[in-house]
């Protein structure tokens, strides 16, 4: 397994730090669904600015909206070196085909804001709760992931994050925002070391709208690793669950001329790992290595409800993917002069055919 190597995407930007949310909306006094709502549309490469609960009004009956149900870990420790460094502990992910305690982990600052420099093999840091974290080996040839094994938690290392750990959060956060401020409303299946973000601003009421009009809800699992957003490498391999009952659903939806719309570029990746010649689908659950590009385009996937992307992320090929270089590029072109925000805290994109 190896790290793959991907063209840089067409759209070229700098992110003003004035653009970054710092905190939920909820604490610029917004509801979750009243972030804004960037539309953009590939048939005439047409942009409208809206607010997240219009959605309704956007799509059509007969739309089918998927989404992601992993629900977000505590997945940040604080650790210490050998040499008494204090480091700060990302789990990122299970580690495939491996028992419940080898770990696939990376190591930042003690605030989470960078990377902590080269980890070395053999290193075994001190956990709280009296656990340690033995580093074994680089994970797929990364620079900042390592294969390691939790020892001395009691439990599985689920129960031990959920009693010692806390959320991932990068340097831009303004504080330690507790772990409901990363969970979507309709997460149930713990797993995704960061939050699949693009699902925050739904809300219950958002959703009961969608399904009054005649739009169709339909959820599936991917656990999201670490995206160390200095980095942008394309993503690892990732555990994900299609159910038959969704890909029945978006059989049926292609059947009538309905369109699928992904909440996320994490059911985009778990929708294409299903995908069979011509845009069929079955059900299917384990570990995925299906990356979206222009080159390698979706099958399934037809609109994408996502948030704002770093300069250089590999998600933006994916988005380029779906939208086509020009469209994406008149999109953050006018979300930069409109003043939209980044990060998980901040407003949506709609990419639609």
């Amino acid at each position: 397994m190896s790290v793959a190597v991907l063209e840089r995407p067409t759209v070229a930007f700098e992110l003003p730090a004035a653009l970054e949310a710092r905190e939920p909306p909820e604490e610029r006094g917004l509801r979750r669904d009243e972030v804004r709502l960037l539309v953009a549309r590939r048939s005439d490469c047409g942009i409208e600015h809206k607010l997240f609960r219009e959605l309704p009004d956007v799509l059509e009956p007969g739309d089918l909206v998927v989404v992601n149900v992993s629900a977000t870990i505590p997945g940040a420790l604080p650790g210490k070196l050998s040499d008494g460094t204090a480091v700060r502990v990302h789990f990122a992910t299970r580690a495939p085909g491996l028992a419940d305690h080898w770990r696939v982990v990376e190591l930042r600052s003690p605030d989470g804001s960078k990377p902590a420099g080269p980890a070395r093999v053999g290193e075994r840091l001190a956990l709280p709760g009296d656990a340690t974290l033995e580093l074994l080996a680089p994970y797929a040839r990364s620079t900042r992931l390592m294969l390691a094994r939790l020892d001395g938690a009691s439990g599985s290392v689920e129960d031990y994050l959920a009693a010692h750990g806390s959320p991932i959060r990068y340097g831009y956060a303004s504080a330690a925002w507790p772990l409901e401020a990363y969970q979507n409303v309709y997460a149930t299946s713990a797993g995704s070391a960061e939050m699949p973000s693009a699902g925050r601003p739904f809300t219950a009421e958002l959703i009961t709208r969608l399904v009054a009009k005649g739009i169709l809800v339909a959820p599936l699992t991917l656990h999201t690793g670490v995206s160390s957003p200095e980095r942008h490498e394309p993503p690892f391999p990732e555990w994900f669950e299609v159910p038959e009952t969704t890909a029945a659903l978006v059989r049926a939806v292609h059947g009538w001329g309905g369109r699928v719309i992904a909440v996320g570029t994490t059911v985009v990746r778990a929708l294409e790992s299903v995908a069979e010649a011509g845009g069929e689908i079955a059900a299917a659950s384990g570990w995925t290595n299906r990356i979206v590009t222009p080159e390698y385009p979706p099958q399934v996937v037809d609109g994408i409800i996502t948030g704002w992307h770093e300069p250089e992320a590999s998600h933006l090929m994916m988005l380029e993917a779906i939208a086509g270089p020009e469209l994406l590029r008149r999109s953050y072109r006018a979300a930069l002069a409109r003043g939209y925000l980044w990060h998980e805290f901040g407003d949506s994109h709609l990419l639609l055919p």
